[in-house]
């Protein structure tokens, strides 16, 4: 597979961001961002959406009102990030609600649920997840924030592959 040139320039820009922000040099961390989230590829922006909204309140700058899905899972996810679950919740819920069928936000939803404790919810929108991205499946499987799932049975059933490791397709409970 040829590699993406443009991709490979976002992520190192993106880096380079993360290396501002570590420093507390939010302003030039945010123009990173900025600039990722403007022109960036898609996965980049979206991480980038949620650095810049970090900065942006690290550096005092009132943020915006959420206004779109995009809006709420960037602060679903700062929250998330932080562990502040219970608002973590809100944030992404109101941008299911907003736009149902984005897969980084069911994902975000499961994470957040699996850390809280709330099991049957976070398998619900992991399962989404999945279904709408099969690669949330492999993420799932390597995600920290899935650890409190990992000895129940649901879990191994949908983040393994049929067959074995580097065996046959996905298997779909869908």
């Amino acid at each position: 597979m040829p590699v993406d040139e443009k991709h490979v320039a976002a992520v190192r820009s993106f880096e380079a961001g993360l290396q501002f922000e570590q420093h507390q040099n939010y302003r030039k961390a945010r123009e990173i961002f900025e600039k990722l989230v403007a022109e960036g590829p898609a996965d980049v922006a979206d991480r980038a959406r949620v650095h810049l909204r970090a900065c942006t309140v690290r550096a005092g700058v009132k943020p915006a009102t959420p206004r779109t899905a995009g809006d709420y899972h960037v602060m679903g996810v700062a929250e998330l990030n932080r562990r502040e679950l219970d608002r973590a919740v809100e944030y992404l819920s109101k941008a299911r609600k907003l736009q149902p069928k984005r897969e980084e936000i069911r994902y975000a939803l499961a994470a957040a649920h699996a850390l809280r404790g709330d099991h049957d919810e976070a398998f619900e929108h992991l399962e989404a997840a999945i279904a709408l991205r099969p690669q949330n499946r492999f993420q799932a499987r390597h995600d920290a924030d899935f650890q409190p799932l990992a000895g129940d049975p649901r879990f191994a059933s949908l983040v393994t592959l049929h067959g074995g490791e580097d065996g046959g397709g996905y298997r779909s409970r869908l």
